[in-house]
């Protein structure tokens, strides 16, 4: 007798988001080498052989997680650096947009941030170490652009700035918790004001 073929059901986008986000927090939580499918499964309430109905493994759906992320995240810079803004202001916004992504992607952020290095070896992640170039050439140019207007120190050392502002922006994604006492707007705002007026009374 022909084997019976399994039902193929499609997940509505509500729901693939649904499931994506809870594979994005045990991700963060407790890595990706350690999460298994039925780790997932369980935090779904669901049996693992449903979620593959769904995905057809857990790296198609950290591919999903990372892509969502990095796709928003950039059509936001790109917004920002298309803008005709000075240094100053670019900056501001960079540093703005990248807090309100997130607020809408913090487990992915925890997740790019530990688990990046080590995907980007594998083809099907390659994409993460071109983003990481063009992240570094966004914010290196529009340090340069300020230093060269003389917005910015002619002092700076603009790779360790970029550092500093690139390392201090995304560990908030350790911390942060959406619906919080302060939106992401107010959070950019007292962490621009810090890094850009310093933290010491006014004369």
């Amino acid at each position: 007798m022909p084997t019976k073929k399994k039902p193929q059901v499609t997940a509505t986008p509500e729901r693939r988001r649904e499931l994506l986000d809870t594979a994005a927090e045990v991700f963060a939580e407790q890595g990706y080498n350690a999460t298994t499918v039925r780790k997932i499964a369980d935090e779904a309430g669901m049996l693992a052989g449903s979620l593959y109905y769904h995905f057809d493994s857990k790296e198609s759906m950290l591919e999903e997680i990372l892509r969502t992320f990095l796709d928003e995240l950039w059509s936001g810079y790109d917004a920002v650096l298309d803008a005709g803004l000075g240094p100053r202001e670019t900056l501001e916004a960079l540093v703005t947009e990248s807090f309100r992504e997130i607020d809408r992607h913090r487990a992915a952020v925890a997740i790019y941030q530990k688990e990046s290095r080590q995907l980007a070896a594998q083809q099907r992640f390659a994409f993460l170490a071109a983003s990481q170039r063009n992240f570094e050439k966004a914010w290196l140019s529009t340090l340069e652009r300020g230093v060269v207007a003389e917005v910015f120190r002619a002092d700076l050392d603009i790779r360790l700035t970029y550092r500093f502002v690139r390392d201090t922006v995304w560990v908030a994604a350790s911390w942060y918790r959406p619906g919080g006492q302060h939106s992401p707007e107010e959070i950019a705002r007292q962490y621009l004001s810090m890094v850009l007026d310093g933290i010491s009374a006014r004369e």
